[in-house]
């Protein structure tokens, strides 16, 4: 993307600057397999977080793969979750193709790694504040220093690592509140993470919330993202699978089988007289 350049002011219609200040805006809103979406882009969603720190507004921010559409069917705590988030975004290539065959069509895929990635070179450039938590220390301090190579000049505010009690949240939202984060990061397991950000969300203080599942393992140098080739056809989950078969295999055949199948009888349903 090209937000992070130098130069490049992101420029919002009046009709995107009304729906910025709201989050989620349900002319937008797209519904795929019961799961409610907002058809944006990558830009689109970048300009609705630097319009929510300029006005000190909260912003959360959830994103969905064919795995987490399947498991939010069994799992009320996780629906819930994606629920209350102000936007829900499609994580997945195959909730992007999907959509496309039930008759709500997204513009594109915007995986949280890659907005994660957008929003710290557009914090760089705005001055955001940014506090990561999540992940063991080890992992936590190499992608610290993996962001503050790559933007010298961004403030990071502050970091935890995820391996805090249900008794100690209240503390960790105290300090982040404290940090003055303008962007909070999470890198921590479900449903851990949506408990805090239901229960300590408003008392971080930060105006952007945006959980990023393994994007700290990922930067830190821990796992190996699949290259870009592989992310355009949609075997991303492929290339993890490959790295992590007996953990992830099991899972994979039956969440990927199931959303086939979901997808498969929504079709059919639509095509009924």
């Amino acid at each position: 993307m090209g937000l992070a350049d130098p130069g490049r002011e992101l420029v919002m219609t009046a009709a995107e600057g009304t729906a910025a200040r709201f989050g989620g805006d349900p002319a937008i809103r797209r519904e795929i397999l019961g799961t409610n979406l907002d058809a944006l882009t990558m830009d689109q969603v970048v300009a609705r977080c630097v319009a929510a720190v300029g006005e000190e507004r909260r912003l959360t921010i959830g994103v969905v793969n064919a795995a987490k559409i399947v498991n939010m069917r069994s799992d009320d705590l996780l629906r819930q979750s994606v629920v209350d988030c102000d936007l829900v975004l499609a994580d997945g290539q195959s909730v992007v193709w999907a959509s496309g065959l039930l008759g709500h069509r997204l513009p594109e895929r915007v995986a949280g790694i890659d907005l994660f990635t957008e929003l710290l070179a557009e914090g760089e450039r705005r001055g955001h504040r940014v506090y990561l938590l999540g992940a063991t220390p080890e992992v936590l301090e190499r992608t610290v220093a993996e962001i503050r190579r790559r933007h010298p000049a961004l403030a990071v505010a502050g970091s935890r690592d995820g391996y805090f009690t249900d008794d100690e949240s209240e503390r960790v939202a105290a300090e982040i509140a404290d940090s003055k984060a303008d962007l909070l990061f999470l890198g921590i397991t479900s449903p851990k993470k949506e408990i805090f950000v239901k229960r300590w969300g408003a008392a971080t203080g930060a105006s952007v919330i945006h959980g990023v599942g393994g994007s700290f393992d990922i930067l830190a140098g821990h796992t190996r993202r699949a290259p870009a080739r592989w992310q355009r056809l949609g075997l991303e989950w492929f290339y993890r699978l490959l790295q992590e078969p007996m953990r992830l295999g099991p899972r994979y055949l039956k969440t990927n089988a199931r959303f086939l199948l979901m997808v498969a009888a929504a079709r059919l349903g639509r095509r009924r007289p």
